[in-house]
């Protein structure tokens, strides 16, 4: 049984003034002290050696083995073809039974499936130098990534259009400016991909589409809800603006109490519609549902109460007063709340309140009793 150990130059550097192949380990040795005075910084020595490594071991084993160097011309199709002719020689001249091909290169490595074709390959050994493993081993990385076109797009552009975006805005602003809205951009962008808004985006038309064939409710309270909250934040920016300088927390929470009402319609919209659109779907209703609804009233409560606290605090705020009215023989001179905690423990105590109805209402069209509903959230917990 033959082995035939062959070593692949598809360059033909190694074998510059023969012809190849170069067959018989005293040819390649030969060869190898040539080529290593040339240039000892050159990886092909080490696939030389490898080569001659193989065969010993092979023939320590017992078994024949014939090492070889295949040569192209230079580095287009007739190189490959011109390796090709070289195995076909060897073959009818030695006729061997498998082969092992070291190659110290990807380009190299190419060519694995031409010998592959007209004889069995038992191995392929890929010689990479020791001090220049990680440089090796990066550069296969880079080129892997390269090739992804998905991966181009996802890195390179955008990297490409802050490498440009920097001295336009250099010039035309000032190094800070530029510095941070690159950062802030690239910023966005890897939100955008991190939390999967891309893909979304992309699974929103269909949705759409989906949503208007099958006459889904949820479709326009999503609209109406979407108004809302663009309401919402328009008159909390009419309320930040009246304020002028103040505090952070002040500006914050003016915003909070004029944007949250309309914010808890936009949530009562969205929840209600999707609510209806499961009773049309099904005979019934999960409790999560129809306690949605309530949930959003409660928290916006909440919400409000808690900004209503700070901007009394700030004497943004006068104690809340209750008007005076008359029912009947019943009249009422109103009250003020001076406590500016007092305020504050009304608004959670409608919240609590609407929550508990919430749950209440809940399970009751759900056909459930309150601890069954509490027992079951329990047991979701657990």
């Amino acid at each position: 049984m033959t082995t035939l150990v062959v070593c692949i130059d598809r360059a033909g550097d190694l074998v510059a003034g023969t012809d190849p192949p170069v067959v018989g380990r005293d040819a390649v040795e030969s060869l190898v002290v040539d080529v290593g005075v040339e240039d000892p910084e050159d990886s092909q020595v080490n696939c030389l050696l490898e080569a001659l490594r193989v065969s010993r071991d092979l023939s320590d084993g017992g078994e024949e083995t014939l090492v070889a160097v295949l040569a192209g011309t230079d580095d287009t199709i007739g190189a490959d073809r011109a390796i090709a002719r070289q195995v076909e020689g060897l073959i009818d001249d030695h006729d061997p039974d498998s082969a092992v091909v070291v190659v110290d290169s990807a380009e190299d490595e190419r060519l694995v499936p031409i010998v592959e074709s007209r004889l069995t390959v038992d191995a392929v050994d890929r010689v990479v130098v020791r001090q220049a493993r990680d440089i090796e081993s990066t550069y296969y990385l880079l080129k892997q990534f390269l090739a992804d076109e998905e991966l181009r797009k996802t890195v390179l552009v955008p990297i490409g259009v802050a490498l440009i975006a920097y001295p336009v805005l250099w010039w035309l602003a000032s190094p800070g400016v530029a510095t941070g809205a690159i950062v802030a951009v690239v910023g966005l962008f890897l939100l955008y991909k991190g939390l999967g808004v891309d893909a979304y985006l992309a699974a929103l038309p269909g949705q759409v589409q989906q949503a208007l064939y099958s006459g889904q409710v949820a479709l326009v309270t999503y609209v109406v809800a979407a108004g809302l909250s663009l309401v919402g934040v328009f008159a909390g920016a009419i309320g930040v603006s009246e304020l002028g300088s103040e505090g952070p927390l002040i500006l914050a929470s003016r915003f909070a109490f004029d944007a949250i009402p309309w914010l808890t319609g936009a949530a009562l919209a969205a929840s209600t519609g999707r609510l209806l659109d499961e009773l049309i779907r099904r005979e019934g209703v999960r409790s999560a549902y129809l306690n949605l609804p309530f949930g959003a009233v409660a928290v916006g409560l909440v919400v409000r109460g808690f900004s209503a606290y700070f901007l009394e605090l700030a004497d943004v705020f006068e104690p809340f007063r209750v008007r005076p009215f008359e029912a009947g023989p019943v009249a009422f001179e109103g009250a003020t709340l001076a406590p500016p905690g007092t305020r504050l423990a009304l608004f959670i105590l409608a919240g609590v309140l609407v929550s508990l109805a919430g749950v209440r209402f809940a399970a009751y069209f759900s056909g459930t009793t309150v601890e069954q509903e509490f027992a079951h959230g329990r047991e979701g917990g657990d």
